[in-house]
């Protein structure tokens, strides 16, 4: 039988020896005998009276022991080498089997990345125990391991701090160098896949986000509307599907002005619920109505148990829904459905969430790019119009100037002048049509789309003044909102314009001068009176000034009470009147 091995904490016992065949291994402090329990078997510890306090030091070691071992966190103890003198349950479990001895601790001599089979350092330090050794300082780095597994790696150099000094003291290269090679490193490891990728997801997805509607001018050009809209659905599509794994997916956008959700996207839904009219209203609209009202997101965890939810496909069991939003004004939604019960996340949540501002943007973009395409195309045309508008009704003049002089004589030359009338007439009217096929009602912000005035479209509407700029204005004024503008610069054209129109066109209000080269307005009005059962007459003065009392005398003639324009009239002014006439003419062939 082996001698008994004992472990004395203090002075050895004096109040009766020990057996005389005992090993007696005796240390002064806790710390040692820790060291020495670690590596050596005993029988007993024996401490001595005068250092009984030890004893609770010793059982602070074992408990501190204790949580090292088990916390969830890596810790390990590394010589000057790298090689593992100690490490806890965590590291062991994180390791590489062939490096666990027969006991399942770590073998002798094992090196650390062996330790984790070897993982590629990602940095921002390429080497942190080798920078904690040469510079007494803390390094840290991240690891990939072969199997995916990202771990945060913390070195802190346990260093033999009397050594150290002894040596700098001496100022001893050599024994610095040994104390430095004596040291030992303390290196806490950390898990951090989950977090490593969902920095890789959100990095992913902010990319993705950018590539939306990322077009180089030359594919701008290139591309129609409908090409660009097309294009960013599918890119949409693909990222949902690739980079968030939702295979089920509805994007709607929303109609200010009615409230209406339109499908822009649907993938993976029945097509009865993609046709499915939605508003955005928090009741009897499912959880799409509900964001688009309230403007936040939201979780079904089980439409079996939700009353809001209202099936895109009829296996759902769950669905997630986000709003698109852009400077707090919800453009539409973004929905996803799962056929398994609670399959999203918080993480998801925020997924969808990033994604979907960068669709909204995208979205943003997009219309900003249609609206510059409508607003060039538009002003475009408006040029050209304004450039021809005054020159056709030249045309316009002199041919009905030519045409009353063939009256009566050959009618033959007659039809010829009422054909260039009509194509002259033709121009103008076509440049008006290419003008609104290119720039259609839905292709203009609703904000930038401003009163439409309904009534003024193709109404024909003659202007007569000597000034080419009040001509001029009425043209890019009433045009604007669909009116068909002539312009003549006397009474006795404008009579004739009147005159060898009937039964080609009728001009729903007719616009004079008071005071023109050849008749005032009022004089213009009577002639006008021989050739039309009714004459909707609006007379225009500057500054009041009405020498022949034109007004007075045409509104006992009939003019309208509202009939009077004061020059430089502003565009409300000259609309409400117009409005007006217009309005008058309808009674007065409701009474006919």
């Amino acid at each position: 039988m082996n001698a008994p091995r004992i472990l004395c904490i203090g002075n050895r016992p004096t109040d009766g020896p020990p057996p005389a065949e005992a090993e007696i291994v005796q240390v002064q402090s806790a710390t040692e005998a820790m060291d020495r329990l670690a590596s050596e078997a005993f029988d007993a510890i024996w401490i001595d009276r005068d250092r009984l306090p030890v004893g609770s030091e010793l059982v602070h070691l074992q408990h501190s022991a204790g949580m090292l071992r088990d916390i969830p966190q890596g810790v390990a103890l590394l010589d000057q080498d790298f090689q593992v003198l100690w490490a806890n349950a965590r590291i062991i479990r994180w390791a590489d089997p062939q490096t666990l001895d027969a006991s399942g601790g770590v073998a002798k001599g094992t090196n650390f990345y062996a330790l984790l089979g070897q993982p590629e350092i990602m940095g921002p330090d390429f080497c942190p125990f080798h920078t904690a050794l040469a510079t007494d300082q803390e390094s840290s780095s991240t690891l990939l391991t072969q199997d995916n597994r990202y771990f945060h790696v913390h070195a802190a150099p346990l260093k033999d701090a009397q050594s150290l000094e002894d040596a700098r003291a001496l100022e001893d290269s050599r024994a610095l160098e040994d104390a430095r090679a004596a040291h030992q490193l303390i290196v806490t490891v950390s898990e951090v896949t989950d977090e490593i990728l969902q920095q890789q997801k959100l990095a992913a997805i902010h990319k993705a986000g950018r590539e939306l509607a990322d077009l180089r001018p030359d594919e701008i050009f290139l591309m129609e509307v409908d090409e660009r809209i097309e294009l960013l659905k599918e890119n949409i599509r693909v990222y949902l599907s690739d980079l968030l794994n939702f295979e089920v997916i509805e994007i709607r956008l929303l109609e200010q002005a009615t409230g209406v959700l339109m499908p822009l996207l649907s993938v993976g839904i029945d097509q009865a619920a993609a046709d499915r009219q939605l508003f955005a209203h928090p009741q009897g609209n499912g959880v799409t109505g509900f964001v688009a009202s309230r403007g936040i997101s939201y979780i079904c965890h089980d439409v079996a148990n939700d009353p809001l939810f209202i099936p895109g496909v009829a296996e759902a069991k769950s669905s997630l829904t986000v709003p698109l939003i852009l400077h707090d004004q919800v453009l539409g939604t973004i929905n996803v459905e799962s056929p398994e019960p609670a399959a999203f996340s918080e993480d998801d949540l925020q997924f969808l969430e990033i994604f979907a501002r960068d669709v909204a943007f995208a979205l943003n973009t997009l219309e900003l790019l249609v609206a510059q395409k409508a607003n060039t195309a538009q002003q475009s045309c408006d040029a050209i119009h304004s450039a021809v508008a005054l020159p056709v009704d030249e045309i316009l003049n002199d041919a009905v100037n030519v045409m009353e002089s063939y009256i009566g004589h050959s009618p033959e030359m007659i039809e010829r002048i009422r054909r260039v009338l009509q194509n002259a007439r033709d121009i103008k009217q076509t440049i008006q049509q290419i003008g609104q096929r290119m720039t259609p009602l839905e292709a203009v912000p609703a904000g930038a789309q401003g009163p439409q005035h309904p009534m003024l479209r193709g109404k024909h509407i003659l202007v007569v003044d000597a000034d080419d700029s009040v001509r001029n204005d009425a043209h890019n004024l009433l045009e604007r909102y669909g009116c068909i503008v002539e312009t003549a610069h006397e009474g006795k054209e404008a009579v004739a314009m009147v005159r060898s129109s009937i039964g080609q066109v009728d001009y729903d209000v007719i616009i004079s001068d008071i005071r023109l080269s050849d008749f005032s307005g009022y004089q213009v009005m009577r002639r006008l009176s021989d050739i039309m059962s009714h004459v909707p007459m609006v007379l225009m003065t500057g500054f009041g000034y009405d020498p022949g009392h034109s007004i007075v005398k045409a509104r006992q003639a009939g003019l309208h009470p509202k009939g009077v324009l004061f020059k430089p009239f502003r565009l409300d002014q000259l609309i409400d009147v117009v409005e007006t006439i217009l309005e008058s003419n309808e009674a007065v062939r409701a009474k006919a």
